[in-house]
């Protein structure tokens, strides 16, 4: 039987534990044979040992009493009122998601779930999925450039750029529109003579409309993101924060010229 597709889903599958013995046999193996992406994944152990050794505790904390079920009910008895919709939503969550993963309904309502945090973590994401890809990383390639302009800026409802970053030794490959969880963004992918490949990802901001350049990194990943004039911008990839800040900087410099 031919073995299904490793996809960007089972690896976080395998890192959360959650699959069965055969198909996590199947995903070992793949590692073993693809040094990058066990690289990868490691990062996401990392970054999932990290969360709970700061969010566990939490998981152990009391139910607020504002947003116990039967508190509410009686609530809203006493009112004859009903509830707003997201306060009955909270206190189902906290049911179902209850002990070991109480900790992520609390992560929800963290600044790690909005703004130029949130992109950078859809950029990484976008770079892990596309970057290795030697088929189609892209959707549209450079020499249709006109097109993934009118096409991204249709679906951002925002006009977009292609910065140029040929003066550094990356060409343009072209693009694609990705969905994120904070709508619509375009993902374009550059590489140089070496092979290395980066990504820059950007859509519209709900917050965090304007926000100085920051770093991070995941794992052998990194990247700096940063907000302007609406609009949210994350460059990544594997090189080092020396090489790929020029990169960044110079990105900036150009989207805000044009606007």
């Amino acid at each position: 039987m031919t073995m299904q597709p490793i996809t960007e889903d089972d690896l976080h599958a395998y890192v959360d534990d959650a699959l069965d013995a055969e198909r996590r046999a199947e995903i070992v193996a793949y590692l073993e044979s693809h040094a990058d992406v066990a690289a990868r994944v490691e990062g996401y152990h990392l970054q999932r040992r990290k969360l709970r050794d700061v969010f566990d505790p939490i998981a152990d904390e009391p139910v607020p009493t504002a947003l116990n079920l039967a508190h509410m009910i009686e609530g809203r008895r006493n009112r004859a009122v009903i509830a707003p919709w997201w306060m009955a939503a909270a206190a189902t969550a906290l049911f179902v998601f209850g002990g070991g993963s109480g900790w992520w309904l609390h992560g929800l309502s963290l600044p790690a779930n909005e703004g130029v945090v949130a992109l950078a973590r859809e950029a990484v994401d976008n770079y892990g999925a596309y970057a290795s890809d030697k088929v189609r990383p892209v959707e549209l390639r450079a020499d249709d450039s006109a097109k993934l302009v009118a096409w991204a800026s249709e679906r951002l409802q925002h006009p977009v750029s292609l910065p140029d970053l040929s003066a550094s030794g990356y060409r343009l490959m072209g693009g694609r529109v990705t969905a994120t969880t904070h709508g619509p963004g375009l993902m374009l992918m550059y590489d140089n003579d070496h092979g290395t490949r980066l990504v820059l990802l950007t859509r519209p901001m709900l917050v965090d409309q304007n926000k100085p350049m920051d770093e991070h990194s995941e794992g052998t990943t990194t990247g700096f993101t940063w907000a302007s004039n609406g609009m949210g911008y994350s460059l990544v990839g594997p090189s080092t924060s020396e090489d790929l800040h020029p990169l960044a900087n110079d990105i900036r410099h150009q989207v805000e010229t044009k606007v």
